[in-house]
């Protein structure tokens, strides 16, 4: 039978790698940092890695005369904005502004820039109701009590483990496992970017083919 991770596994396979943190009795500190050591780990994961299983698509309706557009929860870096099928540009912030300076006027929008961490700015301002379709990169839900499984867990439960495990190291003050635990993570991070530039290729090989 495959191995399946979930939270409750991971916090059992943690525990084994250190040896340490098996009842909150015995050691408490340990016991408790683990979720949080989980939770570094899976950041740390979304903040180094833009891989496809971290790819989410939406639908986000324009409203005539609106140019601030909120950010999906969990956003982490836009890959494309497309509107009726054609592609709108990402552009600095302060070009967009030069561009199109009075946020009053409307027009077709051309291009877009992060407003803030939590918004996005088009311009020209649209001039109609219509609907943005946009592909961005997402922090995975965090993995908890009440969520035990997330794209990680099903497709890099090694990377996972290993991040978690970085994450513990210097906590634990036990340097001399740090270089084991980055290769080891290293080594998973690059399986998992080949993985998707094999895909990449394979679909432009039937692109080429068809």
């Amino acid at each position: 039978m495959a191995y399946v991770m979930t939270y409750d596994s991971l916090l059992v396979d943690l525990r084994r790698y250190l040896e340490r943190g098996f009842t909150q009795e015995s050691d408490q500190i340990v016991y408790d940092q683990l979720p949080r050591l989980i939770t570094l780990g899976e950041r740390r994961i979304a903040r180094e890695l833009k891989i496809q299983g971290f790819i989410r698509a939406i639908q986000t309706p324009l409203q005539i005369g609106v140019a601030v557009y909120l950010k999906p929860d969990r956003w982490r870096d836009t890959v494309s904005m497309t509107l009726n099928g054609v592609p709108i540009f990402a552009r600095a912030y302060e070009y967009c502004r030069n561009y199109w300076p009075n946020e009053v006027e409307t027009g077709t929008p051309q291009f877009y820039a992060d407003y803030d961490f939590q918004n996005w700015l088009l311009v020209p301002t649209p001039a109609a109701a219509s609907t943005l379709e946009i592909l961005y990169y997402e922090q995975p839900a965090l993995l908890g009590e009440e969520f035990q499984t997330n794209w990680l867990t099903e497709y890099a439960p090694d990377l996972l483990l290993y991040a978690a495990l970085l994450e513990a190291t210097p906590f634990l003050k036990s340097d001399e496992r740090m270089q084991t635990w980055q290769a080891l993570y290293d080594r998973a991070a690059q399986a998992i970017s080949g993985e998707d530039l094999k895909r990449i290729m394979d679909r432009s090989a039937n692109r080429s083919e068809a």
